[in-house]
């Protein structure tokens, strides 16, 4: 979320990926540039500090100028159901540092938030051209509603290795294996200023509520917090093994 979340990545991912033996890292970027969006030179810091692949969300064309480089780069997903002719792509096979084949599949909710294709149809044919060809399976569902994400944690159990979910920016303690072998948790949480609210500055956030006017909300600044999942998953299967919430002070 912003400066002090990318600060937070810079500062902490390195040695967080060392400790824990991390093969493989996704970071959901969809508020990385400002609080809204992302920005190609964002991106690329992201890249050299350890992240392995970015996803998006309903903030994916929130800077106009990086529309050209989520067309052009791999690494960079934004939801596999927005409406055909959109740059990019929503998904992707990847190589982890021990060979194992990653896919990635980055959706996006539709209960209150913009019409969009049916996530749960869209992965069910994303999975079925992966399938074959990747070891292990990660989900990003962005999407508002508890409901929508666990209900789709429970559509791809033992289909996917992990549906992770994001966008409410708290972090739930819901986290599990589901029985056929998919971790999931509701949303793993927020990468930004603890003392914010969503990491926006508190005050403004307030009087917005308070007034309900129209104005412009700026980022929140301070000790940002690092917030996350280590999911442990046989290749061999592609099952979850284990699922750990974390939440890291800069």
């Amino acid at each position: 979320m912003g400066n002090p979340g990318r600060r937070a990545v810079s500062e902490i991912l390195e040695a967080l990926r060392s400790s824990v033996g991390a093969q493989f890292v996704i970071a959901n970027g969809e508020n990385s540039a400002g609080g809204f969006g992302i920005a190609s030179v964002v991106a690329k810091e992201m890249f050299k500090d350890g992240v392995d692949v970015i996803t998006l969300g309903n903030h994916t064309w929130s800077q106009r100028q990086s529309h050209e480089y989520i067309a052009q780069e791999p690494r960079v997903l934004r939801p596999e159901n927005y409406p055909p002719g959109c740059p990019g792509r929503g998904w992707g096979i990847y190589e982890a540092e021990n060979g194992v084949r990653v896919g990635v599949l980055s959706l996006l909710g539709r209960t209150f938030m913009a019409p969009v294709d049916c996530p749960f149809r869209t992965a069910d044919n994303i999975i079925e051209q992966a399938k074959d060809e990747c070891d292990v399976i990660i989900v990003d569902m962005h999407a508002e509603a508890t409901s929508e994400k666990m209900a789709l944690g429970w559509y791809l159990n033992g289909r996917a290795s992990a549906v992770v979910g994001t966008h409410t920016h708290i972090q739930t303690s819901d986290e599990r294996v589901l029985f056929s072998g998919t971790a999931y948790i509701s949303d793993v949480g927020m990468t930004g200023a603890h003392d914010s609210v969503l990491g926006m500055d508190p005050e403004m956030v307030i009087e917005k509520f308070k007034t309900q006017m129209p104005g412009k909300i700026k980022l929140a600044d301070g000790e940002p917090t690092l917030q996350a999942v280590i999911i442990d998953i046989d290749e061999a299967t592609g099952r979850a093994v284990g699922i750990k919430r974390i939440s890291i002070k800069e």
